[in-house]
């Protein structure tokens, strides 16, 4: 739903990884020679879509300009197990001290992406749309956000600053979703306003307020069919409410434009990836 500069900050987010982890040096590397010479190459030990490519060109660059890796895969692009992902040459401290940075980049966001993959694939029949959320690992939200885009899932709102989502708490705050949503059209004309209801009363109230999208919270399935023939096309609709792989297929199949998946990007599973020196 947004187009984010997805490697805003990413400098700074690798040097605040490699400071975590360094600190004031590599001591098991300095068993290595300074000039010693070394390659290496990482392969994947599963299927997986490879994200990562930038956070992980950044860390050797920081580390040693000189060093940096040879791509064997596309970002983006399916591998299977085994698969050689990239090689990299140079100092042999620099491969070792980079490694866990560059590796924990690597399978995060390809964790993320080969999920949001299989999400893709399974609603790939209908018109709607992946979202992810603001759960996110802090610090690393526009990492993981990219990593669902290069999955084929979409993006939700980046954070509070561009796109009202009305929820609960705002809406008893200020009174009534009616308040709530012309509040949020009077302050900020043409921003996308979207609110969260738990009836089809709420629903209607929403749609005659003018939200641009409302957000169908833990609605059962027949719920959100009924939901799509009141809406009539007058707003975009989201379901959101802990959708499963074993889940979302059905409420996909309802009609609405969106469903929103927390897990995307809160249950991370790690793609395991190692490092062999040649």
């Amino acid at each position: 739903m947004n187009s984010p500069d997805y490697f805003l900050g990413l400098a700074a987010t690798v040097a605040t990884a490699l400071q975590e982890d360094i600190g004031s040096g590599d001591l098991t590397a300095q068993l290595v020679s300074a000039q010693a010479d070394a390659s290496a190459k990482v392969i994947s030990r599963e299927s997986a879509v490879i994200c990562g490519r930038p956070w992980v060109d950044e860390v050797f660059r920081q580390i040693d300009p000189l060093c940096q890796p040879e791509w064997a895969v596309q970002e983006g692009e399916s591998v299977a197990a085994n698969a050689v992902i990239f090689r990299v040459s140079g100092k042999a401290r620099t491969l070792l001290t980079a490694e866990r940075s560059a590796l924990n980049f690597l399978q995060s966001l390809s964790g993320v992406a080969t999920t949001a993959s299989h999400y893709a694939a399974l609603v790939s029949h209908t018109g709607v749309q992946i979202l992810d959320t603001r759960k996110t690992i802090p610090g690393l939200r526009l990492a993981q956000k990219y990593a669902v885009h290069c999955g084929g899932c979409h993006n939700h709102r980046i954070g509070l600053f561009d796109a009202y989502l009305i929820k609960e708490n705002h809406i008893a705050a200020c009174g009534s979703v009616t308040a709530a949503v012309q509040t949020a059209h009077k302050l900020n004309p043409g921003r996308r306003v979207e609110v969260e209801v738990e009836t089809l009363a709420e629903l209607e109230e929403a749609l005659a307020a003018n939200a641009d999208i409302v957000m169908l919270d833990n609605f059962s399935l027949e719920l959100l069919r009924e939901a799509v023939r009141q809406n009539r096309g007058r707003a975009k609709l989201e379901a959101s409410g802990g959708f499963t792989r074993d889940t979302l297929v059905a409420v996909a199949e309802t009609g609405v434009d969106y469903i929103s998946v927390g897990s995307l990007t809160k249950h991370v599973s790690a793609i395991d990836f190692s490092m062999l020196f040649n």
